[in-house]
């Protein structure tokens, strides 16, 4: 019995830091964006009608993806999460740039902004932090294996 009750005691200190440390970065990385709202993105609010929503709900989505990620750390569903949270990232703003380029007609002028550039830029980083995850949930499984190898073969010998 009083080994359940220090496992349990253990586990539960083990959930409440994932949580504390999940709530940490959310609030840090909400905070970030929203300095960064303020100081920078807020001026062009008035040109790009959609920056504000668009903006948000990627923050929001990306938010809840880092969180879940943070909470489920040390299983492999972290790693789902990453990767979902990259092809996220990738989708996202393909979708919002419209492939990059973008027409704005501002008080009777028609404007092309070609964001090709950059989104192949933010494209690639975020393939290279996929593969990063896809990597490390390989690395995760085959140290679980290896380690149910040798707890194996130390139960036989």
């Amino acid at each position: 019995m009083a080994e359940k009750q220090g496992f349990f005691r253990t586990n539960f200190k083990s959930i409440m830091f994932r949580v504390l440390k999940a709530t940490v970065k959310g609030i840090i990385f909400y905070l970030a964006y929203f300095f960064l709202w303020s100081l920078v993105l807020a001026p062009f609010a008035g040109f790009f009608p959609w920056l504000e929503l668009s903006v948000e709900t990627f923050v929001t989505v990306y938010i809840v993806l880092m969180v879940i990620g943070e909470l489920t750390a040390g299983t492999v569903y972290q790693y789902f999460f990453s990767v979902a949270r990259a092809l996220f990232v990738v989708g996202y703003l393909i979708l919002t740039l419209q492939g990059g380029l973008i027409d704005l007609t501002l008080n009777n002028v028609n404007l092309l902004v070609d964001l090709r550039v950059f989104l192949m830029l933010v494209t690639l980083f975020s393939l290279l932090g996929l593969a990063k995850s896809v990597l490390q949930a390989v690395n995760y499984m085959s140290d679980k294996a290896e380690n149910a190898h040798l707890a194996s073969l130390g139960a036989t010998s």
